[in-house]
């Protein structure tokens, strides 16, 4: 079982910021940006491209209105969307509020922010959504 798969289940916290039946979003708690997001299938696939095309499919439309949510609350050009998928061994995309490529550099220094910021950005996105 996934680290993710743990969140899902409630056995390790999160600042959740949305959920149906297939997915999960929340903030990532090493952040590159204030508003990184990450959306999770809630089946425990390794790699992207191994999900099934409906769920590819329903898990664009589930993530566009949470990158609508960041784009209201953080300032920034536009939500970059990332597929790295090394972290974790389960699909995730990383939803990032950025200004520039450079925003999106995962080698760079991670934030450090405190319980409450993180609590008041969920609290922002989710009243946006």
């Amino acid at each position: 079982m996934t680290i993710f798969t743990k969140i899902i289940k409630g056995e390790i916290p999160s600042y959740k910021i949305a959920e149906n039946e297939h997915f999960y979003a929340f903030l990532d708690i090493f952040p590159l940006m204030k508003g990184h997001t990450l959306v999770i299938p809630k089946v425990e696939t390794d790699k992207f491209f191994d999900v099934s095309d409906d769920l590819l499919r329903e898990w664009l439309v589930f993530a566009k209105p949470i990158a609508k949510a960041i784009e209201q609350v953080v300032p920034c050009n536009r939500v970059g969307v990332s597929v790295v998928g090394l972290e974790v061994p389960h699909a995730h995309i990383h939803l990032i509020p950025i200004n520039s490529v450079q925003d999106m550099d995962f080698s760079r220094g991670k934030l450090k922010l405190s319980a409450e910021e993180f609590k008041a950005i969920q609290e922002q996105i989710v009243a946006q959504l």
